[in-house]
Formats: C-alpha cells, structure tokens, sequence
C-alpha cells in the first residue's frame, strides 16, 4: 500500500516512520527545497510525545538538543522589580515529562530517523487529489497513491484541496504570535527573559546549543487583522505597533526586526472540524486540529496524533473506511481538552487587566517558593494544561504486515 504524506516539518515524518514500520510504502513531499532550518523556534514535548520519542529511539537526540530553559524573570509593567522564577519547576508539575526543543531541531531528528526508509520529495507541492487517488503536483508528473495525509500544517494545501479553502474551520482566538532570530547580546544561557503587559508579552531566550537567540511576542487583538499570513513586512509593522514603549529590552529586540535572519508571524487560531478525513484522505497535526500556535501544545498532539493515525492503519489493514472513524474517536478527547488548555494558556500569557498581570507575576512567584511537592500537586489541581498531558495515554500498536 502506499501512502502519500505532505509535510516533512514534524507530523509529516513521525507518521511516516510509524507507518514505515507497520509495513507501508510511504512517500513525503515537502514544499520547501530542503529541510527548512529557518531559525525556529522552542517547542514543548510533554510526557505523551516524549514516551513516543522513547519508542521510535531518538529520544536522547532530542535531549541531547533540549534548550535547557530552567530559569525566568518576569517584568511586569508599572512593577519596580521584576520577579525570578523557577521554571524548570512549573514545567515539571505541568507533565511528569517535559523537553523544551527548537522546532528545527526536532524536526530534522524525525527525518534523521527516516530518511533511509522513506521517499522524500522536496521544492514540490500538491495541486490536485482525485477521488481515485491520482495525485497532481507543481513540478513532479501525477502518481497514484492509495492514501493521502495532509501534515502540512495550519496553512494546509491539502485541507484547501479536499475540504475548501473557506476560513468556516478557523476559529480566532484573538491574539498574534512572532518569533524572530537576533544576537544573544545579553548572554541568557538557561533563562527566559519576559516583560508582561496587559494585552501584550514579550520574552527573550537563548540556548545551550545556538550562537544566537529567540524573540516571541505575543499581543491581543479584538478582531482579526486584515493581512495575509505571508506579508512580512506587514506583520513587522504589527509587532512595532503593539509593542511599542513597552521596555528598552523589548525595544532592543524591536530593533533587530529589519535584520533578523529568520523571521515567523501567525495569527493564534484553533482549526476546529467535524471530520479530519474524506475518502481517501486524512488530516494530522495542525493541519487537522490546530488547538492554538503558541499556546495549546501542539507538537506534542502532532506527534501523538501522527502515532496514532499510523497504528489505526495497521490495526485496519490498510482499509482507511474503518481506521481513519478509528483515529479521530482516539483523538477526539484530547482535541477537544488541548483547544481548552490553549484557551487558558493565552488568557494567563497574555492578561487582560493589570490584576491578570499581577496574578501571572504573583503565580509564578508562589511555585517558585513551594517545595517540589506542593507546587506540582497545586499546579496539577489548578492547571488544565496538567491534568491533560498528565492523563492521556495511547495504545500500544505494535508492528505488523500492512495488507
């Protein structure tokens, strides 16, 4: 049988090396020319994506690459002093397993751990999908495959092509993100810098590994801006405008906006679906259940969700009329629980009143205070984001002949 999968950043190759070792002929095209080391930023592998990781060996690969983030200090605006936090803590109570990676990192790991068994098609897309299979592209001439899976991300071509290119799917959860690369020029090395604000955030981190740092900066719109998701300049113009007189620090970082290296905006919107699947297609990642860039754990359901879809498969046989209803009633829950920890997660990030600001600040202060024990189970009590990576567990699918 074989598999068509478009995406080669995260999902894409997870679910093509699961499916490799359930016996299926798999094929990944990729839009960029090569493996896209575009600066990236860090990204959460909580408990279920790290035990994951474990199975298919790269795990110490992963670690070998985690940033190494374990501290925090937090600017509140109007505060005098800013207040230091254990971050290494927080994150620890939030999953009883946690990395924090950069995004390029993690996803040229994955690829490692499938090159050699997977055909991968790069500088190509897909502009059309029969009914009978019949794949079209921009460059390469059309092939049949039986199966197609779209891991292409938010922006999905694939999603476009079968499901319709209308926004109905998207729902905005009114905030943006960007993330820019710029000189390390205040030696953080283990430590996230943030100023908080009501209705805009911006932190700064290095890591062990990267000559240079990270920019994130998350801010609060009421409506969707009008601005296509490729207009840099645009987007730059946004961030200059929502974050401007907020620090010196943030001005600095402001600066570094014409020349930065690498550069990425979105909007903060979850994809929310009836189905993820139409025929011979199927969505993984955020291509199918986006729960919120930033905010909802998306990596982490990318690579269960890529897990899974591939054991389905081999639990079916190949015969996606039964294995494709299989993986979304298996993911169902945690979609549905990850869009509600985006939800919360962008309402604590980014606060909505100075008393928001103050409770982020005055939070993170008390666990930082507690001892381990207490602060996990109070965080673990409190916390959406806790109880739902701290509860989920997968099948085992083990490997099989595909049919």
């Amino acid at each position: 049988m074989r598999i068509l999968v478009s995406g080669a950043s995260v999902a894409g190759p997870v679910v093509a090396y699961w499916l490799t070792r359930h016996g299926f002929s798999v094929t990944v095209v990729e839009r960029a020319p090569t493996l896209r080391r575009t600066g990236g930023h860090a990204v959460d592998l909580f408990r279920p994506a790290t035990e994951i990781s474990e199975r298919m060996g790269v795990l110490p690969r992963i670690e070998e690459r985690a940033t190494g983030t374990q501290r925090m200090t937090l600017y509140r605006e109007g505060a005098p002093r800013p207040v230091r936090a254990d971050l290494a803590k927080i994150l620890g109570a939030t999953s009883e397993r946690h990395l924090e990676v950069m995004r390029d990192d993690l996803s040229e790991i994955y690829y490692d751990a499938t090159r050699d068994d997977v055909e991968y098609v790069f500088g190509d897309s897909i502009t059309e999908i029969s009914a009978d299979g019949t794949v079209r592209f921009e460059n390469a001439a059309p092939r049949r495959f039986d199966l197609v899976i779209g891991a292409d991300g938010l922006h999905s071509t694939v999603r476009r092509l079968v499901f319709g290119g209308g926004s109905g799917h998207n729902a905005f959860i009114g905030a943006y993100f960007g993330v820019l690369s710029l000189p390390n020029d205040l030696g953080l090395d283990g430590e996230l810098l943030i100023h908080v604000g009501v209705g805009r955030t911006a932190g700064m981190y290095g890591a062990r590994h990267l000559g240079d740092a990270r920019a994130l900066f998350l801010f609060r719109s009421e409506r969707e801006l009008d601005c296509h998701h490729r207009d840099v300049p645009r987007h730059k113009e946004l961030l200059r405008e929502a974050f401007a007189r907020m620090h010196p620090h943030v001005d600095g970082w402001l600066a570094e906006l014409d020349r930065t290296p690498a550069f990425y905006f979105d909007s903060i919107t979850q994809l929310r679906m009836d189905t993820w699947s139409r025929g011979r297609v199927t969505l993984v990642g955020d291509a199918g259940y986006c729960p919120g860039p930033a905010v909802g754990g998306s990596t982490t359901l990318a690579v269960v969700g890529a897990y899974v879809l591939a054991g389905e498969l081999a639990r079916a046989d190949g015969d996606h009329e039964r294995a494709f209803p299989a993986y979304e009633r298996a993911m169902a829950a945690y979609v549905r629980d990850s869009r509600a920890v985006a939800l919360s997660a962008a309402r604590t990030l980014i606060p909505t009143s100075r008393l928001g600001a103050w409770g982020l600040a005055r939070g993170a202060r008390l666990i930082s205070a507690l001892p381990v024990g207490p602060s996990r189970a109070l965080l673990r009590l409190t916390t959406k984001s806790a109880r739902v990576y701290n509860s989920l567990t997968v099948d085992e699918y083990p490997p099989s002949p595909a049919a």
